[in-house]
Formats: structure tokens, C-alpha cells, sequence
């Protein structure tokens, strides 16, 4: 054993003798420096990923093999290529045939123009014609609809009539059901600012105050609140559910020149094609608490903590995302690409089976089955070399972490084999969710925490019609010309996908 460590000062000659304490103390500080470099090494190079890296998750096993396939066959030489000279001649035309012509969609409004010859064709005889369409585009024009109610007074002093006028989004507001959709779809769907929609109005000769804007869209949101509730309820009447949650900065009174940092929880119904944004001041485990208090079916989210809580509700199945998995062993790459590698390898080829199954069209049932067939023992491969790994790396290494995380969530990446509606990740909610990651790039922050809500509102309708393929101009603009006059017990007709 080593009882002491001499260390020459360069400054004297005098030996400084350190205790075998001291010294083992020195060791243990090297250590935890090493390791602390090693970990902020590893942070480094992941923030410089996010900021400068590619994106993408898609793996390629690396190596000379990757695209060799093994199926018995007998190895045969290589043909040496043979060669020939080929010569022809051709007639050079002079004439450039371009690009083939772009094929305009039918649906698109022709206005026709005949153009006669300049020469008199009165004896002449028409023997034909020749069409040529050119896609032009003219700006959204505004109109003025001006209605007008004679007001009459009866005979015999029997009062005065006037025609009823119809209802209107706004009331005594003069803003039409057009316009207020086109501004809501222009800031959240095409992510255009209300203050940008004002400046290019008046390019046309409109002049639209900044704050009427804003209150016309207030205004149609509590027109709309109604049936925000019912997206709700019906969503909630599922049984399985997606669940996620992205950031969004709002302005408070509590914090001048500074944002208060809010969050919207995203809830996602594969089965029922509906999703909702509940906006909250925080990240906190009450907001899905509260929402989900009286829902019962499966819940499928990644590892956050607020999750936790329902891995023990009665009447829940609590299901994780493979995709956030492979996200830490994608990471982990440059840290151990050997065991990394693996890792991807067999999650790639559990993705692989659900590509399957989505080319051949499967039903629930039939999905069910394939992946208890094919995906259950890739599965029970991947659990036992996650055990096997898991002594063999440092804590808080990349791939220590991965392994970690996966071992950590293993019975809820499990669950999807139980029922065919059920899918492997929940990246169908994260494209949901990218509106407001392009909105924040755009308007910053939401002006309120109402303001935020009226914000969750637009997108929960807006996505459930991007989910199901309806044109959001059309849907919102005829709600908001029918929801004052309908009946609140039928709103569900009013919802993406059922509006006739």
C-alpha cells in the first residue's frame, strides 16, 4: 500500500508528503473531473447536433456489409464487361422541344378568351381550333355585402315591418364569416402575423386597425368556445390516446420585458381522428391530471415524470413511444457505436414490421397478430442484450443512458403488441404538433394566458382538419356562418370530418 506521494514544487525544493487520505482524496477528484469532462464532452456535442446536425433519425447500419444480403446462393467471379462500338447518324431538326407543359388541374375556373383572326373571315368556314392555358393569379379581393331592409309601416296603424337580417359571427360586428376565417387560417395554418395581414390589407387600399383584428378573432373564439368543448368531450369518449406537450411563450403582467413559459398538452385520438391542445401555465402533472380525471382507456406518451401517475390508475394503460428509444441510441452513436448499432439495428427492424403491415393495408386484428409473430421475439432479443449492457456502461454515458431509459419504460414499449389499434410510437401527435413550433418562429408569444388558450383552441380545430383531410378555409368559414343559428345539442355535426 502507498503511504505517502512526494511532489516537487517547482518554486523549492522543499517535499510536500501527502497522507494516504489526501491522497485517496486526490484520486477520487481526478475521477470526478474526468468524469464531469467526459459528460459535458458528451452535452457539447449533442447541443452542437441540434443546432448544426442533421435532423433526421433514420439509421444506416455503417460498414461494407449494409448492403449485402445473405441468401445461400452460390458465390460466382465477377464478368469482365464486354464493349462495342455503336455509331448512327440522325437529321438535326432545328427546332427545341422544350419542357414538357405543365397539366392544370380541371378544377380550376376558366375564364375563356376568343381571339378572332386580325383578316375578315366572313366567307370563311371554321374547321377547328387551337386552345392554349396560362395559370395566372389575381390577389384575394375583398367585397362589401350591402344589405338592404326597406322598413315599411303597415295600414290601419298595424305597426312597422322590416326584413329579418341574418345572423352574423360578430353581432353588430361588420366583419363576414370569410374574412374572420381567412385571418385565423392565415396566422395559424400559414403563420402569418396579425400585424403582417394588416400591412398587406392596406397594400390593397383596406385600412383594418390592429386591434380590431384582435378583437374580431376574440370574438370569434368565444363564438367557437361552444364547440371546443365538444371536440373535447367527444375525444375524451375514446380509448386510447396520445399524449405530448411543446412550450409556448406568453406575455404576463407578472414578468415586464420577459416571458412567462407556458405549455400546450396535446391529446391525440388515432382511432377517432380528433386532436386537442389544453393550454397550461406549466409543465406541472395537474394538467393531464385534471383533464384525464374521468377518462379510462390506453394512454401512450414518452418518459416524462408527469406521466408517471397513470402507470397506476385504475381503468388506464399506460403505453411509451418507441421513437423517443431510438431517439437516445441515435444520440448515443458517437459515444459507443458498436452497442448503439445493435440497438438500432433491432428497433429498425421492429419499424420495419409495422411498415408492413401499414403497405398491406392490415386490420387491427391482423397487425395483432404479425407483430405477436414477428416483432414479440426481436423484442425479447432486444430486453435481454439491454440487461446483458446495462452493468457494462458508465451511468452517464450517452449509451448508459439510453439503456437506462429503454430498461426503465421496458413494460410500457411492450403494450403495443397487445392490441393491433395501438401504435408503436407517438409520432402521429408530434406532426400535430409543428404548427406551433412554426408559429413561434413567426409571432414569438402569445399576447395572454387567454390569449394562449384561444391559441390551443385554433389548433386543436385546425389539426383535427388537417388530420382528416379537410380544407380548413372552407370548414371554418361555414361554421362560423352557421354556429350562431345551430343547435347547441348537435354541435358534434359541426366537428372536421362530419360537417356536411
Amino acid at each position: 500500500m502507498i503511504e505517502s506521494s512526494k511532489i516537487h514544487t517547482p518554486e523549492s525544493t522543499n517535499q510536500v508528503i501527502l497522507s494516504q487520505k489526501e491522497y485517496e482524496e486526490l484520486i477520487g477528484q481526478n475521477q470526478k473531473l474526468r468524469m464531469d469532462n467526459f459528460y459535458l464532452h458528451q452535452e457539447l456535442e449533442k447541443l452542437k447536433r441540434m443546432i448544426f446536425g442533421v435532423k433526421s433519425e433514420r439509421f444506416t447500419l455503417s460498414g461494407p456489409s449494409q448492403l449485402s444480403m445473405d441468401l445461400g446462393l452460390e458465390t460466382l467471379p465477377p464478368v469482365e464487361p464486354q464493349t462495342e462500338d455503336i455509331t448512327y447518324t440522325r437529321k438535326k431538326t432545328g427546332k427545341d422541344n422544350g419542357h414538357a407543359r405543365m397539366q392544370i388541374s380541371p378544377s380550376i375556373p376558366r375564364e375563356i378568351v376568343v381571339i378572332e383572326p386580325a383578316e375578315d373571315v366572313s366567307d370563311g368556314r371554321k374547321i377547328g381550333e387551337k386552345v392554349t392555358e396560362v395559370l395566372d393569379y389575381t390577389p384575394g379581393k375583398l367585397k362589401v355585402t350591402r344589405y338592404v331592409r326597406p322598413v315599411y309601416a303597415l295600414p290601419e296603424e298595424q305597426g312597422v315591418v322590416i326584413g329579418n337580417l341574418p345572423s352574423l359571427p360578430i353581432t353588430r360586428g361588420n366583419a363576414g364569416a370569410g374574412l374572420l376565417a381567412h385571418l385565423t387560417i392565415s396566422k395559424f395554418v400559414d403563420h402569418l402575423p396579425f400585424y403582417r395581414q394588416v400591412q398587406m390589407f392596406k397594400r390593397q387600399g383596406v385600412t383594418l386597425a390592429e386591434s380590431t383584428v384582435n378583437d374580431w378573432f376574440r370574438a370569434s373564439c368565444d363564438l367557437l368556445e361552444p364547440l371546443y368543448e365538444c371536440l373535447k368531450k367527444t375525444l375524451l369518449q375514446g380509448n386510447y390516446l396520445m399524449a405530448d406537450e411543446t412550450p409556448i411563450a406568453v406575455q404576463t403582467e407578472n414578468k415586464p420585458g420577459a416571458t412567462h413559459k407556458g405549455y400546450h398538452w396535446v391529446y391525440y385520438s388515432p382511432v377517432e381522428r380528433l386532436v386537442l391542445f389544453d393550454y397550461r401555465k406549466g409543465r406541472g402533472r395537474e394538467g393531464p391530471e385534471e383533464l384525464l380525471k374521468d377518462y379510462r382507456g390506453a394512454l401512450q406518451a414518452d418518459g416524462y415524470s408527469a406521466y408517471e401517475s397513470f402507470e397506476k390508475k385504475p381503468g388506464i394503460t399506460l403505453l411509451a413511444c418507441m421513437a423517443h428509444a431510438r431517439r437516445k441510441f441515435d444520440e448515443s452513436l458517437k459515444n459507443d457505436k458498436t452497442r448503439a448499432e445493435h440497438a438500432l439495428t433491432l428497433i429498425q427492424q421492429l419499424y420495419a414490421i409495422e411498415r408492413q403491415a401499414r403497405e398491406e393495408r392490415m386490420d387491427y386484428d391482423q397487425r395483432k397478430t404479425l407483430r405477436l409473430e414477428k416483432s414479440a421475439p426481436i423484442l425479447e432479443e432486444l430486453h435481454g442484450w439491454l440487461k446483458e449492457n446495462i452493468t457494462q456502461t458508465l451511468p452517464k454515458s450517452a449509451i448508459g443512458i439510453a439503456i437506462a431509459y429503454t430498461l426503465h419504460l421496458w413494460p410500457r414499449l411492450l403494450r403495443y403488441l397487445d392490441d393491433g389499434r395501438y401504435e408503436i410510437d407517438n409520432n402521429l401527435i408530434e406532426n400535430s404538433i409543428r404548427p406551433v413550433a412554426l408559429g413561434r418562429k413567426n409571432y414569438l408569444f402569445a399576447g395572454s394566458h387567454e390569449g394562449a388558450k384561444r391559441a390551443a383552441m385554433m389548433y386543436s380545430f385546425l389539426g383535427t382538419c388537417k388530420i382528416n383531410n379537410v380544407e380548413p378555409f372552407e370548414w371554418l368559414s361555414t361554421v362560423l356562418k352557421h354556429i350562431p343559428d345551430h343547435s347547441i345539442q348537435c354541435l358534434e355535426e359541426l366537428l372536421p370530418g362530419n360537417l356536411k
